[in-house]
């Protein structure tokens, strides 16, 4: 955690000095302040501090040094268990394909029936995949 809140506040630093030099330019170059450049830079700035600070606050609370930051640490010794995943399982790819189509049909105004024909794909996906090992060959 600590190299990533050494990162967040070199991001921060970069940001706002880019900031400076962004605006400086513009007023440099056109004699007035271009604020929608200035302000998503000076806005990524705020985000990577605020980040940053969070960041800095979580480590105070937690009180420990976490495995990451320990020098004799193994990368097996931070290596939680996630989860159980399936690496054979064809529900993503058919829910994915379903929410392709949907999007799709939002995207062309004139053929938004396409969206309403995939709901029923998208339904049909996520029961899929949710009750997958309910059935067949996985069944508990």
């Amino acid at each position: 955690m600590k190299s990533n809140i050494v990162i967040l506040w070199i991001l921060t630093a970069y940001f706002v000095v880019l900031g400076t030099v962004y605006t400086g330019w513009n007023l440099i170059t056109h004699g007035y302040v271009e604020w929608a450049g200035s302000s998503a830079i000076y806005g990524g700035a705020f985000l990577a501090g605020f980040i940053a600070v969070y960041l800095m606050l979580v480590q105070r609370k937690q009180g420990g040094v976490l495995i990451e930051d320990r020098e004799n640490s193994d990368i097996d010794d931070g290596d939680p268990e996630i989860g159980e995943f399936s690496p054979w399982s064809w529900w993503p790819f058919m829910l994915s394909l379903a929410i392709s189509l949907f999007v799709l049909g939002l995207c062309l105004g004139f053929n938004f029936w396409i969206s309403f024909l995939s709901i029923p794909l998208c339904i049909v996906g996520i029961v899929g995949w949710v009750y997958e090992y309910y059935r067949g060959h996985f069944a508990r």
